[in-house]
């Protein structure tokens, strides 16, 4: 049994938390990681959970019945929540756990007073102009996930031709330096050592990642056994064509 009764993995878009956060979930001791706090707004998360609320229920009442509703979902029969955090939503999340919360002195006592004890995971991605890319690319082309097979898992928008963009990149490679920054700040004003993982070394051992998440998680690494990744890379030869064309304008090695 766990130590902690909650995880949370700190991220943003393309750093890999979907193939971790399904790794997690597969391995059926800890929870099935999901944003489930991504949208900025509390009727989305209504919707999201499919809760109806009388008319005269006040904020805190919504929140509560939210917040039920996501440990339930997020814990899917397991002894621990989990919950994946991408940093453009985490300060809203922060104001609605201050209206459930009002009493607790930081940030991360309201995170403790919500799910209990909570071990958290940064997952970040070293490389920012191959995440930019690969966000770009998404965007444009929308499709987001693919499995081993090719079967296609996430597509949020009809099927568009890449096209090379520098300074959308740049936009975003900037974007993602900011969100590991305010990660590290945020850790650090709240005395959290949170556990590091990075895309790069997942991407090339999954299973070493995972068995490692586990055992800082106080479970059994041998959970990991014989899970094997249901998300295949995207990157392809554009994606490569991309970055080196980025950091050739940029005189970057």
């Amino acid at each position: 049994m766990s130590p902690y009764a909650s995880y949370v993995i700190c991220t943003s878009p393309r750093s890999g938390s979907t193939l971790f956060c399904n790794l997690l979930s597969a391995t059926g001791v800890a929870g099935d990681p999901k944003s489930y706090f991504h949208e900025s707004s509390v009727s989305d998360w209504l919707r999201y959970f499919d809760l109806e609320m009388a008319e005269t229920a006040d904020e805190t009442e919504k929140l509560a019945q939210i917040f039920r509703a996501a440990i339930e979902k997020g814990s899917r029969e397991t002894r621990i929540f989990s919950l994946r955090l991408q940093r453009h939503s985490f300060d809203f999340l922060l104001r609605k756990l201050a209206v459930l919360h009002p009493n607790q002195a930081t940030d991360r006592d309201m995170f403790q007073a919500a799910f209990g004890r909570t071990l958290f995971i940064h997952l970040t991605r070293k490389d920012k102009i191959e995440q930019a890319v690969s966000y770009v690319k998404a965007e444009q082309t929308g499709l987001w996930h693919v499995a081993p097979n090719g079967t296609e898992l996430e597509r949020l928008g009809p099927p568009h031709p890449p096209l090379y963009d520098a300074t959308e990149i740049a936009r975003w490679v900037d974007r993602f330096t900011a969100y590991d920054l305010d990660w590290s700040n945020w850790f650090d004003t709240q005395g959290i050592n949170p556990v590091r993982f990075t895309y790069e070394a997942l991407s090339s051992d999954p299973a070493a990642i995972l068995g490692e998440a586990l055992e800082a998680l106080g479970l059994d690494r041998g959970c990991a056994d014989g899970i094997t990744p249901g998300i295949a890379k995207l990157a392809d030869a554009t994606s490569r064509e991309w970055v080196a064309r980025f950091r050739g304008e940029r005189s970057l090695a």
